[in-house]
């Protein structure tokens, strides 16, 4: 038996091959499969539940079908933290804290999408602080659906141009956010996205840092069973 972990799909209508690439990858999962995790970012932008692009429709409707054979488990990253109750009882996915322990094949592992760790990026973080506000949600979600839109494109295009100058140690985790995580959840293990840097990391004491990778020019995947964990690269198909 084995447990997949995913995360920075980024998937929108404009990328048909990312879509095509995962749907094809829910078809292929097999009865040995305890559970699937999609850790943040599935959606490029997400603007609303009641937004949601007929694209998005036909994600939810897959995840659906599948999640009457296992559970599928979410958790909101920095592109999709808008995502609802709405849109998870439609698509089947079981929504989790940001920050979610866990043991699973007799280790402890703690789950999130990681731009929490990323804790050197100051102007990143206290955004982060707000847009986490219920209030600021409230707001957001009572605005005119074409406001919302446009707010939503507008985060989008200032974080893809931000991020091309910022120094890339900034946007990495910061190793002492990561040992506090590890120590005040008591686990061993620790399975994160956002960095789009696929690797496991061996760190003190026998435990592990793992991330999972981007899908923008292939598939990436983490295969977790009681052998170990095992990154899987799945080639997109014309």
């Amino acid at each position: 038996m084995h447990t997949f972990f995913v995360g920075d799909l980024h998937l929108s209508a404009d990328r048909p091959d990312i879509t095509n690439a995962f749907i094809q990858f829910l078809d292929n999962l097999t009865s040995d499969t305890d559970a699937l995790y999609i850790l943040g970012d599935l959606f490029d932008v997400w603007v609303g539940d009641d937004l949601a692009e007929p694209f998005a429709l036909n994600i939810a409707d897959k995840l659906k079908t599948i999640s009457a054979t296992l559970p599928i488990y979410f958790i909101h990253g920095n592109r999709d933290f808008l995502i609802g109750k709405r849109y998870a009882k439609r698509s089947g996915m079981i929504l989790l804290p940001e920050i979610t322990p866990l043991t699973l094949y007799d280790n402890k592992y703690v789950l999130l999408h990681g731009d929490s760790l990323c804790t050197l990026d100051k102007a990143y973080q206290r955004f982060r602080t707000f847009r986490n506000w219920s209030w600021a949600k409230w707001i957001y979600n009572h605005l005119p659906k074409k406001t919302r839109h446009n707010i939503a494109l507008n985060i989008r295009k200032n974080s893809q141009h931000v991020n091309q100058s910022k120094n890339q140690a900034i946007m990495d985790v910061e190793p002492s956010a990561v040992d506090a995580l590890l120590l005040n959840t008591q686990s061993q293990f620790i399975i994160h996205g956002h960095t789009h840097r696929p690797n496991i990391h061996m760190l003190k004491q026998n435990k592990r840092r793992i991330v999972v990778g981007d899908w923008y020019d292939q598939g990436s995947v983490l295969k977790l069973s009681s052998e170990g964990a095992e990154l899987q690269v799945l080639p997109f198909i014309d």
